[in-house]
């Protein structure tokens, strides 16, 4: 696990995607977050999102 969590925000940015898919993502199912904080949002761990979206994309593969 990465030093910090890092905001849907920050992901959508290191990732060079939206803010909304990173939303999207997360109340599909798609992409769990490290920690939802009692207000809702959502905190990601970067290298376990990077993991999620490669077992995503084998599944999508595969399909």
């Amino acid at each position: 696990m990465s030093d910090r969590l890092l905001t849907s925000g920050e992901l959508a940015k290191a990732l060079g995607i939206s803010h909304q898919s990173i939303t999207h993502y997360a109340r599909t199912g798609q992409l769990s977050p490290a920690l939802t904080t009692p207000g809702g949002h959502y905190r990601w761990d970067l290298d376990d999102v990077k993991r999620q979206l490669r077992e995503l994309n084998e599944r999508r593969r595969r399909d």
